[in-house]
């Protein structure tokens, strides 16, 4: 079994990379893509611990970018992605600093609001290279504001509620262009979320490479459609968890559960590597 898709501390995770790895591995998975939100940098460490470790865990580096469009929000991953592109890496680094720029935002809304937690304690709750709403929901809920992450997103920090602060704006096309100028193809995470399915084939006309299939809030008539409509348009067919760690509201299902296996991946990695 191959899940890939993974998240670690590098950015929403809560399991390092070689936590992650390791846990892969005492449960027999076959490969894994670490695909964290905006950011490469949980790749390096995953390679260099895989290869200090000698593990033969077959391992895909991968990002998952989080973009807009006019009618919703699209994430777009990325496959076999060069962890040094530059390209990709500069625009990463502006999307570090607009999330900063909206982490300070949301703080300072809660401090007019009776609840003030400093810049210091979302930065120790975040353990990697990205600042996110989980971190400032896990200060929130150190200084005893709220009872649970959860309460923290439905009273004061998800979209409508009053400490929330719009995030960046990203494209899909420049998304899709950067991952292929990084090396990587790139994937529709999770079509099954997107209500409206015209803003699948628009990203489909844009140029994305496949379709993430299988996915734990898939059903098994959404995973026929996608498997189908991937085949019909010569795409990719990719699958994963989703997985932030067993205690993550970001979790959808534990590691390994949701993925492609061996066969289905050897089809994913020809079409893959057949331009390189």
């Amino acid at each position: 079994m191959y899940d890939l898709h993974v998240h670690t501390t590098a950015s929403d995770g809560l399991l390092t990379p070689a936590e992650v790895i390791d846990m892969a591995v005492r449960l027999g998975l076959t490969g894994i893509a670490i695909t964290d939100h905006d950011t490469l940098m949980g790749l390096k460490p995953a390679i260099e611990y895989l290869s200090a470790n000698k593990i033969g865990l077959d391992f895909i580096p991968g990002i998952e970018i989080n973009t807009d469009v006019e009618r919703g929000e699209v994430h777009i991953l990325g496959y076999y992605v060069d962890p040094g592109n530059e390209a990709l890496s500069n625009r990463l680094a502006e999307i570090k600093v607009f999330r900063r720029e909206r982490a300070w935002g949301m703080i300072r809304l809660l401090g007019e609001m009776g609840m003030p937690i400093s810049a210091e304690e979302v930065e120790n709750r975040a353990q990697g290279d990205l600042i996110g709403r989980p971190h400032i929901a896990m200060a929130l809920m150190d200084k005893g504001y709220v009872g649970s992450i959860k309460e923290a997103f439905d009273k004061y920090i998800a979209q409508g509620r009053p400490a929330y602060v719009p995030r960046y704006k990203f494209p899909p096309a420049e998304a899709i262009a950067l991952i292929h100028q990084a090396g990587g193809k790139a994937v529709l995470a999770h079509p099954g979320l997107i209500e409206d399915r015209k803003i699948i084939d628009e990203i489909i006309a844009l140029g994305i490479d496949g379709l993430e299939v299988y996915y734990p809030e898939h059903n098994e008539s959404q995973a026929d459609y996608f498997k189908k409509l991937a085949d019909r348009q010569g795409l990719l067919v990719t699958g994963g968890s989703d997985f932030h760690g067993m205690e993550s509201l970001e979790s959808h299902a534990p590691l390994g559960t949701c993925g492609i296996d061996d066969k289905c991946f050897d089809g994913f990695k020809q079409k893959m590597l057949k331009n390189k």
